[in-house]
């Protein structure tokens, strides 16, 4: 459904909610195409302001979207905005949405989320080439060497595989064949993911405990409350973050860099940062995260200040 290839195109534009995943908009950045910030909530991107941009402008060919879990704020797309996605006029027809479900039964609960049928949703609203769904076992057996997955329209799957089979003559079938093995089923998948919150639940306590503990009754910082996914979104004082970041590194802590969850890493609050929780023993995340805690309150002060 596109008139001619995105690289025969004067200018292409992309959609990144934000704070967002820094990978996603490294791909987009090294490929060329120029990307638009949107505002992402707890519910999901800002959709007036998603439908206003692809309505009036056909250089904008495509959207990032996280949408169960979203890295790093760990905001889950309700039902209304994934309706408004899949049903939305673009003013480019070969508009597309990278969905990526990344962190589907990466679960911090007792209970799953709910995978809503994108594609489904948009053949309905006459878009059955909208959603390319993807996610991996890279975060549930073996960071790079698990099972990716691919789910869209048969038209789409089509130029996919015309593609991939340049690439590649096929996939690694042993691998495929282990972790079906290993999983059995979906249910084997669910339990094994139970497991992992097992290891990872104390962790996200942990730090949200040292928060607290460090910025509860101060007003310079709240942060992110997610049930599922690897992150949490600290918000400090406008313009504290990189002074934040480079303090804790003086300390001892290596943190993701302010801006890297913006496009070209320009967060223009320099407010927000990642931290992830999910890899250092539990005692290390407890220390880590008040060291970080006291950062961001002494930068808050010498802003103050200044």
């Amino acid at each position: 459904d596109s008139e001619r290839p995105w690289k025969d195109e004067e200018k292409v534009r992309w959609l990144c909610p934000v704070p967002g995943y820094d990978r996603h908009f490294g791909i987009t950045e090294a490929l060329g195409v120029e990307m638009i910030p949107v505002a992402l909530g707890q519910n999901g991107p800002d959709m007036d302001e998603v439908e206003r941009l692809v309505a009036d402008d056909p250089s904008i060919k495509g959207m990032w979207c996280v949408p169960i879990f979203s890295n790093p704020t760990g905001a889950v797309y309700d039902d209304h905005t994934v309706s408004r996605l899949a049903r939305m006029t673009a003013a480019a027809p070969d508009f597309r949405i990278i969905w990526d479900n990344a962190y589907a039964v990466h679960t911090l609960t007792a209970d799953f989320p709910k995978v809503p049928d994108v594609d489904a949703l948009a053949a309905e609203a006459g878009h059955p080439n909208r959603f390319l769904q993807v996610c991996s076992t890279s975060k549930i057996t073996f960071a790079g060497a698990g099972v990716s997955f691919l789910s869209a329209s048969t038209a789409n799957l089509d130029w996919y595989l015309g593609h991939a089979g340049v690439r590649s003559i096929g996939p690694n079938k042993v691998n495929q064949l282990a972790h079906l093995r290993f999983f059995g089923d979906a249910e084997g998948v669910r339990t094994h993911m139970q497991k992992h919150r097992e290891i990872i639940q104390p962790k996200f306590e942990a730090a949200a405990a040292a928060l607290t503990r460090r910025l509860g009754e101060y007003d310079v910082a709240r942060w992110t409350h997610p049930e599922g996914g690897y992150f949490i979104d600290l918000e400090v004082v406008d313009g504290t973050a990189t002074e934040t970041v480079r303090l804790a590194k003086e300390a001892g802590v290596a943190l993701t860099p302010a801006g890297s969850a913006y496009p070209y890493g320009e967060d223009p609050d320099d407010r927000h940062i990642r931290l992830a929780p999910t890899l250092p023993p539990l005692a290390e995340v407890e220390t880590a995260m008040d060291v970080v805690a006291l950062c961001a309150l002494l930068a808050a002060c010498r802003a103050a200040r200044a």
